[in-house]
């Protein structure tokens, strides 16, 4: 690992403090360095608030040092006003000289011009360090931008037999099959993504409220796919809690491509990531139904396997 990596690296690290408040801008590190010494640091703030650079700039002490310092960061610096004033205006003020970035913000109000306005002003400008790590990271920024749609997540418990669900219950209420510290990683999850998704069987069985309740964090935007407006106001997903958001036959032709329809709705809400209860992530429990609603079977890659205790949690990539 070069030096450039080195400090890409702990930018990557720095900026996942943001995960679950800056949406739907992206979670950015930067770290100033000079005479290979961490002299500033910053990651962005929630929505609304300064941006990495703003924050990492602010963060050293002589600001005299600047003039001969290195700044690293996980994205191109913006060059466009918005909630705040461009990032490259800012890097351009103190005069840092060196500036290595991780990944091009393909962004049409950015795309290359902050790095553009950066190299006009006589700065040395190193791209592409860690770039595929880089984007790994900002994969939620970039689905959006690019793809049009949020970013996905599948989530499901199964039992050891391959079920999700009994086909029949007693009550208005889940059926656990994963164990309390799985729940709470899911809560954890839920802090995370910016919205969580729903069908209607799932909340006229469980009558989920869809918060985070074991985890510190902003609770997701509720989204309930209820196509004929069927569902009870008296039930949890419409408490105050959290927003939530109904999708019916007023909304999608539920004769032709529904999850695209579905997808299309949620980038003009400019709701960036959805995690929905079915899919990437799975758990398998300890326990067995013998019979019920079989789980789904998926395609993609196989990442991780780890236990959770007696659960046993299995991430997926999409191919």
């Amino acid at each position: 690992m070069n030096i450039h990596e080195k400090y890409i690296n702990r930018c990557i690290e720095i900026a996942k403090n943001g995960l679950g408040s800056t949406r739907p801008n992206p979670m950015v590190g930067c770290v100033i360095v000079h005479n290979n010494n961490i002299i500033g640091e910053g990651f962005t703030s929630a929505y609304g608030g300064n941006h990495a650079e703003v924050n990492a700039i602010n963060s050293v002490v002589d600001k005299h040092l600047l003039k001969d310092s290195t700044l690293y960061v996980t994205l191109e610096p913006c060059s466009h006003f918005g909630k705040t004033p461009p990032c490259s205006d800012l890097i351009i003020k103190y005069n840092i000289p060196n500036v290595v970035i991780g990944c091009i913000d393909d962004n049409i109000k950015v795309a290359g011009k902050g790095i553009e306005k950066l190299k006009n002003t006589g700065c040395k400008v190193t791209v592409g360090v860690l770039e595929v790590e880089c984007k790994e990271h900002h994969k939620r920024f970039f689905t959006f931008h690019n793809k049009k749609r949020p970013y996905i997540i599948l989530k499901w418990a199964e039992t050891q037999d391959g079920f999700i669900a009994p086909e029949t219950k007693n009550e208005q209420k889940p059926v656990w099959i994963s164990n309390d510290y799985s729940r709470q990683l899911t809560h954890k999850w839920r802090a995370e993504e910016q919205a969580i998704l729903v069908g209607p069987n799932t909340v006229l069985q469980d009558n989920p409220s869809l918060t985070v309740r074991d985890w510190t964090g902003e609770n997701p935007i509720r989204i309930v796919i209820d196509k004929d407006l069927k569902l009870s106001k008296s039930l949890a997903i419409f408490n105050s809690e959290a927003q939530t958001i109904i999708i019916s036959k007023n909304d999608v032709d539920f004769s032709n491509q529904v999850a695209k329809q579905i997808c299309d709705i949620l980038f003009q809400k400019d709701i960036n990531s959805v995690i929905i209860e079915g899919g990437k992530h799975t758990f398998t429990g300890n326990i067995s139904f013998n019979t019920g609603i079989k789980a789904p079977k998926l395609n993609g890659k196989l990442i991780s396997e780890e236990h959770i205790k007696d659960d046993i949690l299995k991430t997926y990539r999409n191919d």
